[in-house]
């Protein structure tokens, strides 16, 4: 078995161990994180209704005026103040926060911080 199809299924072994715990409802949706080499992907889902409420990427136009690359920090902290300011614009004031099996590091972790400084500006709960 070749190294990137292990490191793919260790990396979704942890997302299940994740979403075990992880679930999202309609009053506190989940906001799902993927990130692939070149871009990251964010959703806030209700799980119990089955909908995406909100959805951002770093493919997304607002994003890809603002910074050259899709696969940097800077961009994830773009995505993740899209993200924070759209939840708020829909009345989303509560997420848990599902970081998809990745590590709470980098670009998972500047997005998360960003959506959430989005949320503390306007004086919402956040995650």
């Amino acid at each position: 078995m070749n190294r990137t199809k292990l490191k793919r299924q260790h990396r979704e072994k942890r997302h299940r161990r994740v979403r075990r715990k992880v679930e999202g409802t309609p009053e506190r949706p989940r906001l799902c994180v993927f990130r692939s080499n070149r871009h990251i992907y964010a959703q806030v889902i209700d799980d119990w209704n089955q909908r995406t409420l909100v959805a951002a990427s770093s493919m997304s136009p607002e994003v890809r005026e603002q910074t050259r690359r899709g696969d940097d920090v800077e961009s994830a902290a773009l995505v993740g103040r899209r993200i924070g300011r759209e939840c708020l614009q829909q009345g989303i004031t509560s997420l848990v926060f599902d970081r998809g099996g990745y590590r709470y590091h980098g670009r998972v972790k500047a997005l998360a911080q960003a959506a959430r400084e989005q949320f503390e500006e306007a004086g919402a709960e956040g995650f």
